[in-house]
Order: structure tokens, then sequence, then C-alpha cells
């Protein structure tokens, strides 16, 4: 009943409550004497209105209880809830007075263990940070043009075409090298710890890109491990990460020598885009041509003054203006030869880059042969009777079987 109302202070054995009146004592004694309560359950029979409130049950293996999410709230939940999800919720406690039904309304969500997990992650994170571990000054500079380039992820992750279709877009003079391992489950950080050791030892790509896609902290665990800091540190050669969404960060992240936000964005940084090499190369030669052009110009104007400085007669100083013509035709021999060495250097650069671009040579009347995986055949010894390729041609593509093979 209402606090205040003259029958609130009457005997209640006495007083006749309408429904609507008792619903509204019970929940205000519920809401008075209740605070912010942290509960964990599996959700059962969630409902999404289309309000866009959540309606479901938090239940264990004796009891259940009604809670209700509003939209307001729903929306900063990070993760897409389940059937069977095991949660840990923040709530009010309360009473739903039309039905009277008990509920709780819940402010936040989360994955339970996410907690314990975020716990781990900040205690390790903070302990080899203590041992320098992330310091800037370990870090090792990503070469600026790699021609070899390592990429540690899973065989069948999205992660790894985004790399490949990025680097072979934007530097197809790179040659890639894949190093398979799994990048989530039982054992995973020990697996990638191992292969970042066989990168060091097989010594033959000059960067390594270890990359996932997104996922929850427990998808990306591995990647919190100290095995796999460390093995990032001990590592030979620098180390890209890219791991997850741009808000998602792991123990690896800070080992790395560098941290991308996306798997996509870690093939961009480590390659150069081909066509931004090529208007460099061309930017430093126009720079060469307008140096060189001062400089020549500077001298032929001193020349100059110094040719009006001379008194008559001019008979005895003959000898020296014959000198300086002389001076001035090896000037612009010198100048012609330094801007056809200038121009030759630059001319079989861009040769050499549109030699490196494989579509050249399938212009010729080739074709890139690829497996059901996307992978380049170069040996008939991959094929197996029956496996479907793609070939790539010089305009468009065609799906072919294999017949039979022939060593």
């Amino acid at each position: 009943m209402p606090p205040g109302s003259d029958r609130a202070n009457l005997d209640p054995a006495r007083v006749c409550l309408s429904v609507s009146e008792l619903n509204r004592a019970v929940a205000r004694s519920l809401e008075g004497n209740f605070a912010a309560v942290r509960v964990r359950g599996e959700l059962a029979s969630l409902t999404r209105a289309a309000s866009g409130h959540w309606y479901f049950s938090l239940k264990d293996r004796a009891a259940q209880v009604r809670c209700v999410m509003f939209r307001s709230r729903n929306v900063l939940v990070d993760f897409v809830p389940r059937e069977g999800d095991e949660l840990e919720l923040v709530a009010n406690v309360g009473l739903y007075e039309a039905r009277g039904e008990f509920q709780l309304g819940v402010e936040s969500m989360r994955r339970a263990g996410q907690g314990q997990l975020f716990e781990q992650f900040l205690r390790l994170k903070e302990r080899l940070a203590a041992e320098g571990l992330f310091d800037e000054a370990v870090k090792r500079p990503i070469p600026r043009v790699p021609s070899r380039i390592g990429v540690m992820t899973s065989l069948q992750a999205a992660a790894l075409h985004d790399i490949v279709t990025t680097l072979r877009r934007r530097a197809p003079y790179v040659r890639l090298i894949v190093y398979p391992v799994p990048v989530q489950g039982q054992g995973a950080g020990a697996r990638i710890a191992r292969m970042l050791s066989i990168v060091s030892a097989r010594a033959e790509v000059e960067v390594v890109i270890l990359a996932r896609g997104g996922g929850s902290i427990e998808d990306l665990w591995a990647f919190n491990e100290e095995v796999v800091a460390r093995a990032v540190r001990a590592c030979a050669v620098p180390v890209i990460v890219g791991v997850g969404h741009e808000s998602d960060f792991t123990i690896a992240d800070f080992a790395a020598d560098l941290r991308a936000p996306t798997p996509t964005a870690a093939a961009e940084r480590a390659a150069p885009d081909r066509d931004g090499l090529l208007q460099s190369a061309l930017h430093r030669w126009a720079r060469v041509r307008q140096l060189t052009g001062a400089r020549l110009r500077a001298h032929t104007q001193r020349l100059d003054f110094a040719l009006r400085a001379l008194a008559a007669p001019r008979a005895p100083i003959r000898g020296l203006q014959a000198r300086l013509a002389s001076l001035r035709a090896r000037m612009a021999m010198v100048r012609s030869g330094l801007l056809s060495a200038r121009a030759a250097r630059v001319a079989a650069h861009a040769r050499a880059l549109q030699a490196l671009d494989p579509h050249r040579v399938i212009g010729r009347g080739y074709a890139l042969v690829r497996n059901e995986h996307g992978q380049l055949v170069t040996d008939s010894g991959q094929l197996r009777s029956g496996q479907p390729l793609e070939l790539e041609l010089a305009r468009g593509t065609a799906q072919v079987r294999v017949e039979a093979t022939q060593p």
C-alpha cells in the first residue's frame, strides 16, 4: 500500500487491500530492502521483443527467476547471448506489479568466468610490464620494403584470406610463407610459441604477422598466455600482431614489435604499397633534377659575374676565358650524364616492378592454378583425380576438374 496513506496505519489483518495496492506495497518493499545484486545462472527462454527489450529466465538446478533487460541497457552487451549460456548479471530486485511476478531488472550482463579471465589478464600484463617485456626500447623496427613475409594463423581462418588478398593487391612483389597454427582452444598458445621458434630457426622471412579474427575473451585467450608473449620477444625477426577487432587487446599485442588493430591492417603495415613506392621514386627523381638544375644555374651565374668583372686589356686573360668556356661545357656534359644515369635507374626500377606483376605473365597466355583452398598449385604431385581447380586468366576465371595427373 502507498506509504503515508491512512490505510497504511491500520491493522493489516483488518484492512482489505486491492490487488494493485498489495503488489505496489510488495514492489516498494523489495526495492527498499535490496540494493543491486550480482547473480549467476543459465540463460533460458530468451525473447527479443520488437521494442528491443530482452525477456528471459535465469536458472540453476533448483530454481529460476524472470528477468528483463531494457534496450537502453542491452545495447551495451558486447556479445550475442544464447540459450544455455552461463551468465553473470548485475540487477535490481523488483516486482512486475501488473502480473504480480517477482523479477530482476538487469543492468549489465557478461559471460560467467569472464571476470576471472580479465583479472588474470591484468595480473599477467602488470607482471610482464614490470619485467620490461613491453618497453619500446626492446621493440624492433619493421623492414621498410620486405621481400619475404611470414603469416602465422589457422588455415581455416578468415584472417588468412584477408591478409593474402591485401598483400596481393598492395604488394605483389612480396613472397608469402604461411605457418599454420591453431588460434583457439586447448594447447593453442603452446603451439603458437613453438611455431615462432621455428620461424626463428628457419630465418626465411624478414617479418612475421601473427593474426586471427575477433571473438570473446575466451576465444582470444591463447594470445593472452605468457608463453606466447615471451616467444614473440624471443623471435629472431620482428613480429606484427593483428588479433581481433580494433577494440581487442591481448598480451601478445603489448609484446609485439608492432600492434595492428585488425589482420588486414597488419598486412597493410607489413609492406608498403607498390604504387606508393613508384610515386616516391618519381618524386625523388624530380627532386634530383631540380637540385642539379639549380646548382648548375648558380655556377653559370658566378662565371658570368667573373667575366664582367675582368678589366681591359682582355688579351692576357684569353687563356682563362677559354678555360672557363671549357669548364662550362664540361659542366653541361656532367649534368646531361647525371640526368641520363638517374633516368636509367628510375626506368630500371619501373621495369623491375612491372616484371613482378603476375598478371603480365597471365596476359601472355599463361594462367594461375589454385586449389579449392585458394592456394597456388605448382606441382602435379599436389593434385588428385577429380579435384576441383580454379584457373585465373588474363580476363576472368574458369572452374576445372582434374582428370588425371602425371609427374
